[in-house]
């Protein structure tokens, strides 16, 4: 093997970007909210729905928990 065939797959993989998934538990610490106000804001359309990744997995799209994140109120004492 040559030295641009070994280069090749790095290069394509870092020109492509993968959706990052985060389960419930990631989604939690990240928010600081439990899992029944996590699935009350859902319920109530306030938090970003999860996608469903296989038949018993779940996960919520990590830009969109950026995005949601982004969009709430800035605490001012």
């Amino acid at each position: 093997m040559n030295h641009h065939t070994l280069a090749r797959p790095t290069q394509v993989a870092d020109r492509v970007s993968a959706p990052m998934f985060l389960r419930i538990g990631v989604v939690m610490r990240l928010t600081g909210l439990s899992r029944s106000t996590i699935y009350r804001m859902m319920a109530q359309h306030s938090f970003p729905q999860p996608v469903r990744l296989s038949r018993r997995l779940i996960a919520w799209r990590g830009s969109e928990m950026d995005q949601w994140s982004e969009g709430r109120p800035n605490v001012t004492h």
